[in-house]
């Protein structure tokens, strides 16, 4: 590109709050300027305002506010905004309309079917549906896309139907249209021939596989592209010519810049982060030696953390604000809400967050009436001094922060405290309180760090840590320390390094098309075809935008995965060079092995390579140079040498942020002018066994960091489908005894089972016990929940075993009389596969691999029954399972080792201790306010199982003590079928309950359940004898516990009590999947339709996919209206499902609420009415391809022929109140207040693990 010498360039991040300018002068010198970016009493935009001061000031010229600025002395322009964050975020976008398949049409409602916050009944999704009005249905093909593979197309197009369609959405004014179907090209150009402004077709926005990611991106590009033209119109008004003659690049989610002409809506929502990393990566990287580096931007409203060790790191598929965009996104993960994070005293506990003061209205001190936060902690600390921040804060924003405000919250909050602690407890300062939360907020903070390194087998103890943003440098050394990071590097442009970074990145021009062939010699020049027909497109466009073929790069990705699984990994052969057995682009296979085996610790051999797409990134090199330091006091350190250095501790300030340099640290000032800060370590203070409230929550933080390290050990690896990549599976920590102390994640159908299993290994085999030993465990009389999970144990040895760890995880099949190990007519437990009570699968240190594949292939001694289908992955997965225990019993000895046996043992007492108040101050106000209203301390409540058996529970309650027995006497007896229910699965679907009904965040251990008695009659269906059958207990009868709970409780009507459990097979494919139905009404909320509630959260397999690899056409997945129940607040609607299969295949169906309906509540009336009006019905159906319709009934197997289909009707949720009941007030309940947006790779982690 052009030169611009002797000219201004500017770089721009319009950020919420602030917009930062860095701006590179005619002269060379640089300079850097801070402004807000909404202040419409003296300026219509910040960007052109801050623009405007430069000039008028560096030239000495009048440049008045309210004429057009002059462009002659403008070179280039580069930005980053929040324009379309902010527009998705507050639902501010055009309205637009949505055109989709016929049958389909409420496909973005459903979704993945998961729930995002696992305990909040509420099911707040954020509905993309809002913000579309849906237009037509088209007809449909199998699956669309330009992948190699033959399509069917089964109907023509009605064009003429369409645009009589087209044209009654333009009469209603919305000219904005997203197109996600099987004819796009045809529809998007009649479309644009009949007036619309905006048509985004999935297909162009992003060519990749998968529908319901895709469909969310071009609804999300169709409404909010239009937004952003709308604003580019704006900020070009503002310039003479409208920057016809200026260079204006503006910053994509990929790190990449594009011309302001195709900034678009799909590829804008991490446009103004994205520069900071960029910054970071160059600045960083090449000055630490090329080591890997952490990048910490933490900000008054959120803290974002990403990695570089030489490229970027990009995901292909993200949430933010609740919309999952498939798109290139630097994988950058809002982890807190910096500043801004709320603090708390629970139940002894100091608690940070997930809760936000946000912008408005922020921190105490910012004079708005905002609550206690991370940056009043500061403030009381004295590591924040007002005088060197602006005067814009109070309500007529023109006043400094309020030390005042701070400190009266703090005495307040510092008085409950003392008041909680006993009288034997040395009373806390204010400054020790606003330390302690100091503390436990860079602890909760560590926990992603450590998350996004090990996740992908990096040691982040090897890291620099790269801090900016505003508030980082008061964290840096404190966050090093915890990591073990030796060095944090922290640029002179810190403050403002979002905007500096633009100034330093690439213009980018990425295409991509889906792609169905196999990495193989045959295969190579196709694939060299395509590849070089998508380098030739990037490179004539960057051609086109002015680079030279000298200016531009490309680079290939591959995005490849071994067939038969899911987990698809997008390489670049960087360092791998082509051969004879490689395509002209590189060693793919290489480099895809080598990462493989990085990441997850095993490759597949002579396992066929999949290539599901074709990736071309092309960058034209226009940056300014990062190595070229200038000596120069503009704003940063202004009174310190290069070359200077500082022993903590001390402070640094300058205009844009605040440096704390921690005892036993070293500042360093670089030549460049940017700081270097090298971590000691902390003088080591003994901790005693008495409790140290703060210390609860930093040790609260820790055991929690230990089970999810081992969950990122056992799913690295795992060799099969259903750990590696659904994530079925669940770490945890036990005390001595055998309680639980953390567990993650919160898979709720493990919360109290697993407990349970260790519990009974420790009372079976007791003193058997040796060093070196591993257990495993699936037996429902010993624990477990249903066979497939199967719990490996192991002790932590320290003179005798003073910890468990333990990991359960849900094997594909163990053998039994059905593929997969769930059979919907199984009778007794020998049918549903292997059994294993107490059985060392490691004996003092070796793995017992004949043993266990002796028990795990002995199912096929009884009649009808086969061993274990595939043992090659069970054998991988349970090695996986003892080496994710042992990185626990490391950790746990680590843990020990650095502050002895006693304090580690006598923390994870008082953690579970803090559990089991925060449940008994629940019960406490449930007893209060039921005595209140009834004069009575017990409650009561019942259902039943389809086939009649009822399930009984009565509470009484002890208000004194704030402690309850659940007593389920009169609960049916153990039944014929397989809806038996272990006594583990009541305790987890108890804890789950108990966790909803606090409203907040608390350690779930085995203090929930101390102030709760248990009573479960031996011989019912939640404690049958020890051979009945279980798998449809695990998945049905649970969730009828929890809507009996509920019931008592009158917490919700019921949901649609079931996880219409559906399956198919043959000799060569299997499947297994749930359906989501109706969540029940609350007592100030509608259920949320088409969603898994209680006791399941499992995402469903996307359409496409589904196609794409089984035998079986997706004809509808759409809302059943009107299924929910009614009410002041209704139940949500169940869906119906169909599914027409290509091939013979044997179809197993595992169903409840066929015959009895999900209740509903009348609230303070004790009364309760069914969800459904007489005459709605919810049916598995099966249509024959002969014409014949039959009833399959709740539970089945039947064989299928081609063109069988199979419909599946779900149930909805209970309605609340009568609809009648217009007056009342809705009834309040604790739940959590809005939190910061979470978004990266560690957070879709945790989605996709509670999600199963």
């Amino acid at each position: 590109m052009a030169e611009t010498e002797g000219k201004f360039d500017f770089a721009i991040d319009r950020g919420g709050t602030f917009t930062d300018v860095f701006a590179r002068l005619p002269d060379g010198r640089e300079r850097v300027l801070k402004l807000l970016s909404r202040d419409p009493q003296n300026y219509k935009d910040a960007p052109t305002e801050g623009i405007r001061r430069v000039l008028e000031e560096e030239t000495g010229q009048p440049f008045p506010r309210e004429q057009p600025v002059e462009t002659s002395l403008i070179g280039w322009i580069r930005m980053g905004t929040t324009v379309a964050t902010n527009a998705l975020l507050e639902r501010e976008g055009e309205r637009t309309a949505l055109l989709v398949t016929k049958g389909f049409k409420d496909l973005l409602h459903i979704g993945t079917q998961a729930r995002p916050k696992l305990f909040d009944l509420v099911c707040n999704l954020s509905d993309i549906m809002t913000m579309y009005l849906n237009s037509t249905e088209c007809v449909r093909w199998c699956f669309s896309g330009s992948t190699g593979d033959s399509l069917e197309v089964w109907k023509e197009l009605d064009l003429a139907q369409v645009e009589k369609d087209l044209r009654g959405v333009l009469s209603r004014g919305i000219t904005s249209l997203a197109v996600w179907s099987d004819h796009e090209k045809a529809v998007g150009a009649l479309a644009r021939s009949l007036g619309f402004t905006q048509v985004s077709l999935s297909s162009e926005v992003m060519p990749m596989v998968r529908a319901v990611p895709r469909g969310y991106t071009v609804c999300a590009d169709a409404y909010l592209t239009p937004k952003i033209h709308q604003y580019l119109k704006g900020f070009t008004s503002g310039f003479k010519g409208g920057l016809k003659d200026v260079d204006v690049l503006f910053m994509q989610s990929d790190g990449g810049l594009t011309p302001m002409e195709h900034f678009c809506g799909s590829r804008a929502i991490l446009s103004g982060p994205a520069g900071g990393v960029v910054g970071y990566a160059i600045t960083s990287y090449s000055q630490m030696e090329n080591k890997p580096v952490i990048g910490f931007d933490m900000g008054g409203t959120s803290t974002d953390v990403s990695r570089y060790a030489g490229h970027y790191e990009h995901v292909f598929e993200a949430s933010t604000a609740g919309v999952t965009l498939q798109a290139p996104q630097l994988d950058i993960n809002t982890v807190a809400a910096g500043g801004g994070s709320r603090l708390f005293f629970r139940s002894g506990m100091f608690v940070v967050g997930p809760e936000s003061a946000g912008a408005h209205p922020g921190p105490a001190c910012y004079r708005k009436g905002g609550p206690l936060t991370v940056t009043d902690a500061n403030l009381a600390l004295g590591r924040l001094l007002p005088s060197f921040f602006p005067k814009i804060f109070g309500p007529g924003e023109n006043e400094p922060l309020s030390m005042e405000e701070t400190m009266k919250h703090f005495n307040y909050l510092t008085e409950e405290i003392n008041l909680f602690l006993s009288p034997s407890h040395p009373e806390m300062s204010v400054e020790e309180v606003a330390m302690g939360f100091i503390r436990v907020a860079n602890e909760a903070m560590c926990r992603p760090i450590r998350a996004l390194t090990q996740a992908k087998g990096h040691d982040t103890s090897q890291h620099v840590l790269a801090c900016f943003g505003g508030a980082g440098g008061q964290h840096a050394c404190a966050i090093a320390r915890a990591l073990g990071m030796k060095t944090v590097f922290i640029h002179k442009y810190s403050g403002v390094l979002s905007a500096y970074g633009l100034a330093l990145a690439d213009v980018v021009e990425e295409v991509q098309e889906p792609c169905s062939l196999k990495y193989a010699q045959h295969c190579f020049s196709e694939l060299d075809r395509r590849v070089e027909q998508l380098s030739k497109r990037c490179h004539d466009t960057l051609c086109a935008r002015g680079f030279s073929s000298s200016q531009i790069t490309t680079e290939v990705f591959l995005h490849l995965r071994y067939e038969g699984t899911d987990c698809a990994l997008m390489i670049t052969a960087a360092g791998h060079p082509s051969s004879s057995q490689s395509c002209r682009a590189g060693d793919f296979h290489s480099a895809f092995t080598e990462r493989y085996l990085k990441e997850f610790g095993f490759t597949i051999l002579d396992r066929p390579i999949v290539v599901d797409d074709i990736r071309v990134r092309g960058c034209g090199k226009s940056g300014i140079k990062s190595d070229g330091y200038l000596d120069t006091s503009v704003y940063l350190w202004e009174e310190l040498p290069c070359g200077h250095s500082i022993q903590g501790p001390a402070i640094i300030i300058d205009k844009n942020s605040t440096i704390l340099v921690e005892p036993c640290c070293e500042a360093r000032l670089t030549e460049g002018g940017d700081v270097c800060l090298t971590v000691g370590s902390d003088p080591h203070c003994a901790l005693g066994t008495e409790l140290n409230t703060v210390q609860l929550s930093i040790f609260s933080h820790r055991f929690m960091s230990i089970a999810e390290q081992m969950g990122r050990v056992l799913q690295r690896t795992s060799i099969s489908t259903n750990i590696k990549e659904r994530l079925d599976f669940s770490c945890a920590v036990f005390g001595p005894d055998g309680g639980l102390v953390s567990n993650a994640p919160h898979i709720p159908v493990h919360l109290g089972a697993m407990q349970e299993t260790v519990q009974y290994q420790i009372k079976s085999l007791g003193s058997k016990l040796r060093e070196g030993d591993v257990i495993l465990s699936n037996h429902p009389c010993a624990g477990g929940s249903h066979l497939p999970d199967l719990t490996v144990i192991t002790p932590v040895w320290v003179s005798g075993a003073v910890f468990f760890v333990a990991s359960r995880g849900h094997h594909a099949d163990i053998g039994g009389i059905t593929p997969g190990s769930m059979p919907p007519h199984s009778t007794s437990l020998q049918q549903e596969g292997a059994v294993f009570m107490s059985f060392k699968i490691v004996t003092r240190g070796v793995f017992q691999e004949e043993a266990v594949t002796e028990a795990l292939m002995a199912p096929a001694k009884y009649p009808d029954c086969s061993g274990t289908r595939n043992l090659h992955d069970n054998l991988s997965d349970l090695r996986a399972q003892v080496a994710a225990n042992q990185r626990g019993s490391q950790l746990v000895g680590e843990l020990i080792e650095s502050y002895g046996l006693d304090v580690v043992q006598a923390y994870m007492g008082y953690i579970q201790s803090n559990a089991e108040l925060a449940v008994r101050d629940m019960l406490r106000d449930f007893a209060r306010c039921r005595r209140q209203q009834t004069g009575l301390l017990e409650v009561e409540s019942e259902d039943f199982m389809d086939d009649g058996t009822p399930i009984r529970l009565r509470v009484q309650i002890n208000e004194e003590q704030g402690s309850a027995v659940f007593d389920f006497t009169g609960t049916g007896t153990e039944v014929l079928g397989n809806c038996n229910a272990p006594r583990a699965i009541t305790l987890s679907a108890l804890i789950y309950c108990l966790r909803c009904m606090v409203g907040q965040d608390i350690p779930l251990n085995q203090g929930c359940l101390a102030p709760i008695k248990v009573i479960i009659p031996p011989g019912s269906i939640l404690q049958p004898s020890q051979n009945a059958a279980v798998v449809g207990g695990n998945v049905l009868t649970s969730q009828r516990v929890v809507d009996v709970i509920f019931r008592a409780f009158e917490m919700c009507a019921a949901s649609q009590g079931c996880m219409n459990n559906i399956s198919f097979g043959s000799e060569k494919i299997g499947y297994y999947e749930t359906v989501a139905g109706g969540a029940g009404a609350g007592p100030s909320w509608n259920g949320r339709s088409g969603v898994h509630s209680h006791m399941t959260n499992t995402r469903i397999t996307d359409p496409e996919i589904l196609e794409k690899r089984y035998p079986v056409i997706l004809e509808q997945f759409s809302l059943r209206p009107g299924s929910g129940g009614k009410g002041k607040y209704c139940g949500g609607d169940g869906v119906i499902r169909k599914l027409l299969f290509r091939n013979k295949v044997v179809l197993s169906v595992l169903t409840e609420r066929r015959s009895t309906c999900p209740y509903g509540l009348q609230g303070k009336s004790l009364d309760f009415e069914p969800a459904f009006q007489t005459g709605i019905h919810w049916l598995n159906l099966l249509h024959r391809a002969d014409g014949r319709l039959l009833n399959l009934g709740a539970k089945t197997s039947v064989s299928l022929e081609p063109g069988d289909m199979f419909c599946l009707y779900t149930p909805g949720g209970g309605g609340f109140g009568r609809e009648d009941d217009t007056n009342s007030k809705p009834q309040k309940r604790r739940r959590l207040n809005e939190t910061f947006l979470e978004r990266g790779s560690v957070f879709e982690y945790r989605m996709a693990q509670e999600g199963v």
